[in-house]
């Protein structure tokens, strides 16, 4: 894997629920939403769960999903392709961290902090 190594691990306050929060990062109706324009495998299940793997892409660089744990409070995922590491998404009632490591072209950190402030924004919008 071409790149360097980096991490970030970002923590926000959101005006949401632990169920609304789960919801909308295990979800693919709901992360589609907030994490465009990445781009998700077709055929997704309603909710994901350990032992899924999945592929999203970012333009041409495709990124692989092993996803190894979910539970009511927290999401792991080792990556590979694009970024060669692994992602932790944390979660409580009006909280939200992601911890994010691996080596990779992209910038990880700025990308990290967009993701974060696309998921407060897309919690902050009125249920329909």
């Amino acid at each position: 894997m071409l790149g360097t190594f980096q991490h970030s691990h970002l923590r926000i306050e959101v005006n949401a629920t632990q169920e609304q929060i789960q919801a909308s990062l295990v979800q693919p109706s709901q992360f589609r939403q907030w994490l465009w324009p990445q781009q998700f495998s077709q055929g997704l299940p309603g909710k994901i769960y350990g032992g899924l793997s999945f592929n999203s892409y970012l333009g041409p660089i495709e990124i692989h999903h092993d996803v190894k744990q979910v539970n009511d409070h927290s999401l792991h995922m080792v990556l590979s392709g694009g970024i060669d590491g692994f992602h932790e998404w944390y979660w409580g009632d009006q909280w939200v961290q992601s911890r994010l490591e691996g080596v990779s072209a992209l910038p990880l950190n700025l990308g990290q902090s967009l993701v974060m402030a696309r998921l407060r924004q897309f919690l902050q919008q009125p249920a329909l």
